[in-house]
């Protein structure tokens, strides 16, 4: 197992949920991880979405918590999606914001159990399932975490702000050292070793495969050709991404159309030279898969 350390930076990634209910382990609880009473109303389009929808597939949790697979582009004129709003307003008396995804919603009761993806695939994780293991195995929290708060403000962000437009280059070169140093811990981590954590599957691959998406597919558009080039300089994170995205449980979910849909229609930078170096064929990967019989989940 690598030692290469991860260091924790502060969790910035998320404002607060309107709803964040959690799922406990007994009928105390209020809402208990039971069959048939959850769903997901997600986009794949969406990271947040990507996440959960790859995290569900891993579980095997098709037959015991169904998935509503909501547009890439949100629909509602309020914000957010037409399809949600039921559910915000059976949620929240008089509600008037937005109708956002991700959602798991309780189907007894009609309303929504939690918005915070973060809780949810941890919630998702306490379902019983034989033949799994967990995506969050016990004593490796703290690693993932540190993983999870690496992506969102090392790698997210980090991405975000040295494409930003109307940023000063200094600036700009500040935030892709920031971008250049997250990756190079990570790639050191994966220099042979076949996942980020314990020598096994966790939610920690599932946040870097994301973000590794999201970094090749819509961040790069913003970066010059000499950064992107750098980025894919990281060959062990790269053929991490490629491994994983060859599996159905994570290429079949991959929406590139709608990944560019969503960002087209929220993105208000520039696009620079590096949109035309891509870092890894995602199409390919995706067609490669669609055709895939999908093997039992076992966590592996």
């Amino acid at each position: 197992m690598s030692t290469t350390p991860l260091a924790a930076v502060p969790d910035v990634r998320r404002t607060a949920p309107f709803f964040r209910g959690r799922i406990g382990q007994d009928a105390r609880s209020g809402h208990y991880a039971v069959p048939h009473r959850y769903r997901l109303h997600l986009s794949t389009a969406c990271p947040d979405g990507l996440r959960l929808a790859v995290g569900h597939s891993l579980l095997g949790l098709g037959g015991s918590c169904p998935v509503t697979h909501l547009p890439a582009v949100p629909d509602c004129p309020a914000g957010g999606h037409a399809a949600l709003r039921p559910l915000y307003e059976a949620s929240a008396h008089h509600y008037t914001g937005p109708a956002l995804a991700p959602v798991l919603s309780d189907d007894w009761s009609g309303r929504i159990v939690s918005t915070h993806a973060p809780d949810i695939l941890r919630d998702l994780d306490r379902f019983p399932a034989a033949g799994r293991t967990s995506l969050y195995p016990r004593g490796t929290e703290s690693v993932i975490e540190a993983v999870e708060r690496m992506c969102a403000e090392g790698v997210e962000e980090a991405a975000q702000r040295a494409g930003r437009a109307g940023a000063g280059p200094a600036e700009r070169a500040a935030a892709l050292d920031v971008l250049l140093d997250t990756l190079g811990r990570l790639d050191r981590r994966l220099t042979g070793e076949e996942y980020l954590v314990d020598d096994r599957l966790t939610a920690a691959d599932i946040e870097l495969w994301v973000a590794l998406v999201q970094l090749d597919t819509v961040h790069r558009c913003h970066l010059d050709a000499s950064a992107v080039h750098r980025i894919a300089d990281h060959r062990a994170l790269w053929a991490h991404a490629r491994r994983l995205a060859a599996r159905p449980d994570f290429g079949r979910h991959l929406d590139l159309d709608g990944i560019s849909r969503r960002h087209h229609g929220r993105c208000l930078g520039l696009e620079a030279a590096g949109a035309a170096v891509q870092i890894l064929d995602w199409a390919g990967h995706a067609a490669a898969v669609q055709d895939v019989p999908r093997p039992p989940s076992d966590g592996s």
